[in-house]
């Protein structure tokens, strides 16, 4: 996204429209409907007490939490929860463990929002008089319809969203503008309606209704969006989010008033199954329903496409910061941060079907929707925790009245949620899965860190010399290129100068070590260069963001195209034949992958977490295509992974026959 649009503008504050509030602003399609199928009986009571509890969800845990605190937590303007992680994490090692269920959860979302959204769109069909019997919820008609509708999302990823994303702001401007309009015509109707705003309905409902459990579940729906709103920070900036936001409730507010109103005005004892107030209230349905289900159908697809591009987000900051396998990764626009993930890509559109294909309905959908972003939700209070008292110092009894009334909110909506456990077993896999993906690459990263044993380079400078002047050993490369993990540039890994040395010795006129740090901020591009031994042993450190893709042929190119500007490296061909007509000399990277070795006696858990590791790793990108190394002349070398050597071997020795 252009950096203008993070200004606060008219134009940031219309593309924050489109970009951050879809998923929260198709809610008012589904929530108030569950909340009345839900409720069983339809009665003042339960319409007041539910618009009250929506409108105090909104305001607490959207605008409070979200709008007001969270968007605080920008890691050099970016948000999300490994944005969040980032900021935290010197503060616990054990932080790692909530921001990977938080993301986990949070990924898991992005099967059941996109089908959930456009469903609830393409059933107000069924509304339009002439259509009714056509397009009734369930059918086959309305599934393939929702089908074919995230088929062609999902294969319009890989071109970039650049050209339609423009249309986004104006989309949702007009879906905002529709669904307070008709909010506020059905309010003027019924003005009593707006004493639902009054706390005393919600707590009065959630006190004595026999199904208040449930209700809650269904009261969470209306704040889903609020994870991805943070996740999407980097995008508009936290002034067009919050000045739009504004906008947004006033817009939600008069949308959940007006449907209330209408079910108020309704005969007593009416049956509100299969009933959606939000059509209900659209005038004229002859006239008016078709150019509103477009444009609910528009809205939805906006709000699916954010969330698919925040999946694609998420994980590549978690390749980037080592809590996901190397996986493709490609750059469809020119845009800064807009990115494509096939293999994330499919995944999610094979989910949206099959959820499309299990529930069928919305409604069905909704009776499983909530429990994983409830659980995001609570990752994220953990981890703002140590940002309000470490990063941002604030005093500790504002922090300690914060994190209570959040984790009160948020604990109340889990255990309503939890109960949906039986409902959802269909996504447990899934979101197992991914938890488990980022838990086992994280926790076995820590234990190969464990056996990397660093030495002194600058002791073994003599050596490197010395190999590089002895002719009785045949030349295997002009430049030689390993990739070192010693933050120290006076250290290198024991295991590098064991390749260069060992077998066949690797000797080169010059040798480069490159190092890369991740850093804290998301698009930072820098290096340095230290020649340990000016023309013969040479240290290049790259500093890049976390959510910079380490392309190291591309970057490595450019610093040997500046030093050679700068007269530092001469890169002419030594051999004499070559040498006389200028030709560039060769050179060869070398990546050292590990494997895991069968003389290994661990203890069951560091055996599991590394056999799941190497099978995992099977599946991933090898570290050559990762590092951006696609040239011809990468040499990847087998090393093993000994963890704790097998010993204690009684072999008896017996005399030959």
């Amino acid at each position: 996204m252009h950096s203008h649009l993070t200004k606060l503008s008219f134009a940031g504050a219309l593309v924050t429209l489109g970009i951050i509030f879809g998923d929260i602003g198709t809610s008012p399609l589904y929530v108030f409907q569950t909340l009345l199928v839900e409720g069983g009986k339809v009665d003042p009571a339960l319409v007041l007490g539910s618009i009250s509890c929506i409108f105090w969800t909104l305001t607490l845990q959207t605008t409070f939490k979200y709008i007001v605190i969270t968007l605080q937590a920008d890691n050099h303007g970016e948000g999300g929860i490994f944005s969040l992680y980032a900021l935290v994490r010197r503060y616990g090692k054990w932080l790692a463990i909530p921001a990977i269920i938080g993301a986990g959860t949070l990924l898991a979302d992005g099967i059941i929002t996109p089908p959930i959204s456009v469903t609830s769109a393409i059933e107000g069909l069924s509304n339009v008089p002439s259509l009714a019997a056509s397009f009734v919820p369930g059918n086959r008609l309305i599934l393939g319809i929702v089908i074919g509708i995230m088929l062609l999302l999902f294969f319009f990823q890989q071109f970039g969203t650049k050209v339609v994303g423009s249309a986004f702001g104006p989309v949702m401007l007009l879906w905002f503008l529709m669904i307070g309009v008709l909010g506020a015509m059905q309010f003027a109707h019924n003005p009593a309606i707006i004493k639902a705003l009054n706390p005393y309905y919600g707590i009065h409902l959630l006190m004595t209704h026999p199904r208040a459990i449930y209700l809650l579940g269904a009261v969470f729906l209306c704040t889903t969006g609020a994870e991805a709103l943070y996740s999407d920070l980097g995008h508009c900036g936290r002034k067009n989010i919050q000045v739009s936001w504004i906008f947004v409730k006033i817009a939600l507010i008069l949308s959940y008033l007006g449907q209330g109103a209408w079910v108020l005005m309704q005969p007593a004892g009416k049956n509100f199954t299969g009933v959606n107030p939000f059509y209900q209230i659209v005038p004229n349905p002859h006239v008016f329903m078709i150019p509103c289900v477009a444009l609910a159908t528009m809205a939805t697809i906006i709000a699916s496409q954010a969330l698919i591009s925040g999946s694609f987000t998420l994980i590549s900051e978690a390749v980037s910061m080592n809590f996901w396998p190397r996986i493709t990764i490609k750059y469809p626009s020119n845009i800064r941060g807009q990115i494509y993930i096939p293999s994330i890509n499919w995944i999610l559109c094979f989910g949206c079907v099959a959820v499309s294909l299990y529930f069928q309905t919305s409604e069905a959908m909704t009776a499983a929707y909530g429990f994983s972003i409830t659980v995001a939700m609570l990752m994220t209070t953990i981890l703002m925790y140590y940002f309000m008292r470490y990063v941002k110092h604030w005093p500790i009894w504002l922090v300690t009245i914060i994190l209570c009334v959040f984790l009160t909110v948020e604990f109340s909506f889990f255990v309503a949620n939890a109960i949906k456990l039986l409902k959802r077993l269909f996504f447990l896999v899934f979101e197992f899965g991914l938890i488990f993906t980022m838990y086992i690459w994280f926790k076995a990263r820590k234990i190969n860190n464990r056996f990397l044993h660093f030495i002194d380079l600058k002791e073994q400078i003599p050596l490197l010399k010395a190999l590089s002047a002895d002719k009785s050993i045949s030349k295997y490369s002009t430049h030689l290129i390993y990739l070192t993990k010693a933050n120290n540039a006076k250290q290198i890994e024991e295991k590098i100068m064991y390749s260069i040395m060992s077998r066949k010795p690797k000797r080169a006129d010059i040798y480069w070590f490159i190092h890369i740090e991740t850093t804290n901020e998301p698009y930072t591009m820098e290096y340095s260069v230290d020649q340990l031994e000016p023309g013969k042993v040479i240290r290049v450190e790259f500093r890049l963001g976390f959510r910079i893709q380490p392309r190291v042929n591309v970057l490595f190119r450019k610093v040997i195209e500046d030093m050679v500007a700068r007269g530092e490296v001469d890169i002419t061909s030594h051999y004499d034949s070559l040498s006389k007509f200028k030709i560039n000399a060769d050179f060869r990277f070398v990546i050292m992958e590990k494997f895991l070795s069968y003389n290994n006696s661990f203890s069951v858990k560091e055996g599991f977490i590394l056999n799941s590791y190497f099978a995992i790793k099977k599946l991933a990108q090898s570290e050559a295509k990762a590092f951006g190394l696609d040239t011809s002349e990468t040499y990847v070398e087998k090393i093993p992974l000994v963890v704790k050597p097998v010993g204690n071997i009684i072999l008896k020795r017996v005399p030959a026959a």
